[in-house]
């Protein structure tokens, strides 16, 4: 089995990172594969930003169609362009978000989330609502570091995602979610630390994938998320214009 892990953002670093967390947790005879965009933004800490991911995204998932990939993890987690991921892929599609959100279900009555900037707490929130978790979730507490610090020793980033953690569960919530890929790493270590289940989405959906594949179930391809119709594409967006294969019958047939 092949997972494809696409880090939307364009930092290889990160992608190096959320690879090690993916490959941790696969089954024997499965293969992670993280990869990049050849384009796009260095992280994704704005709606402008995500916007702009999710061509280098797509374009990560037509290169997995074509080389036959079994299943796709968004390793962002604001699980950008995740509809349109599931229309070109023929295998699974999962974002890290929602393979957090519905792990963390999972681990007791209710779970918060740290994530990074205070801007992107909307987004984790209205990821909770679509994932039909929003009764579930306790909050959401930004620790105030840049997605490109979390991996500089000299932020204190993982101090902080401790703080705020263990204050997640002293408000009262039985597991906490990670909401950030770039987090990947510090995941066992703060929950060790907080004495309290802590969830990376990157391991979560990864696991979800796999499974997915191994009960032979994939997106649904008869409404919403069937193949985008074939239509002309302009500028620099022409290479994003998709083939048309419908089957034509003839007259005879």
């Amino acid at each position: 089995m092949r997972i494809r892990v696409v880090n939307p953002n364009t930092t290889a670093s990160m992608t190096a990172a959320i690879g090690r967390a993916a490959a941790a947790v696969v089954g024997t005879g499965t293969v992670v594969e993280a990869v990049q965009p050849t384009m796009g933004p260095a992280s994704i800490e704005s709606h402008y930003e995500e916007a702009l991911a999710v061509p280098g995204l797509l374009e990560q998932v037509a290169v997995g169609e074509r080389d036959g990939v079994d299943a796709i993890v968004v390793a962002c987690f604001g699980d950008p362009g995740i509809d349109a991921a599931r229309e070109l892929a023929s295998g699974p599609v999962i974002g890290i978000a929602e393979g957090a959100y519905r792990t963390a279900a999972l681990l007791g009555r209710r779970f918060g989330v740290v994530t990074t900037l205070r801007r992107t707490t909307g987004r984790a929130r209205e990821l909770a609502e679509r994932y039909g978790c929003s009764s579930l979730l306790t909050e959401v507490r930004a620790c105030e570091v840049p997605v490109l610090r979390l991996d500089d020793p000299t932020s204190g980033a993982r101090d902080l995602v401790v703080a705020e953690c263990r204050q997640v569960i002293a408000n009262g919530a039985d597991a906490v979610v990670l909401g950030c890929a770039g987090m990947a790493d510090f995941c066992a270590a703060v929950s060790d630390e907080i004495g309290a289940p802590v969830v990376d989405g990157v391991s979560a959906a990864t696991l979800l994938a796999e499974s997915l594949v191994r009960l032979g179930l994939t997106t649904g391809k008869h409404g919403e998320y069937a193949a985008p119709p074939p239509k002309p594409f302009t500028g620099m967006l022409a290479p994003f214009a998709l083939p048309d294969t419908r089957v034509t019958m003839g007259a005879g047939a």
